[in-house]
């Protein structure tokens, strides 16, 4: 069975991008903020969802960059849609994760980054933002995203 996520390349009027830390494994890791879609909701719903749970953002969520795939004997089966999004409203501030008590929250902070910040932190999840960030928020600028992502209503027959 497969599991589905999200993460928010979210960006300001500077074209930084919006990034978590979080504490895993006893080390900090900077990422996007995300997680896991809800019942109920789609990929880009959840998007919006999570930067507000874990940011106190309101986004504009825009174009579906990249579709990343895992199955792995330790994490199962996931996939996780990355999107753009432009910060719509608010400034930030830490959030909480809805899945952990307040003596088990991982979020430690949040804050706007350069991709040149964002490439020399120590760690950074996922990986591949050190080198493919620079791309993405160049093509931004220059209004040069495709949006893959589709909803497609259900059609009474399939209900």
């Amino acid at each position: 069975m497969w599991f589905g996520g999200v993460r928010v390349i979210a960006v300001d009027e500077e074209n930084r991008v919006l990034m978590v830390k979080q504490h895993h494994e006893d080390r900090d890791i900077w990422m996007l903020p995300g997680g896991g879609i809800e019942e109920g909701e789609n990929a880009r719903e959840a998007a919006a969802r999570e930067v507000l749970e874990e940011t106190g953002l309101s986004v504009e969520v825009g174009p579906m960059l990249w579709h990343v795939e895992e199955v792995s004997e330790t994490r199962g089966q996931r996939f996780v849609n990355f999107f753009f999004a432009r910060a719509a409203g608010g400034e930030p501030e830490l959030g909480r994760d809805p899945e952990f008590d307040a003596a088990h929250q991982v979020l430690r902070e949040v804050r706007f980054l350069s991709a040149e910040a964002i490439a020399a932190l120590p760690h950074v999840y996922p990986e591949f933002l050190r080198t493919e960030l620079p791309a993405v928020l160049e093509n931004s600028a220059q209004g040069g995203m495709y949006d893959a992502f589709r909803v497609r209503e259900r059609r009474p027959e399939q209900a």
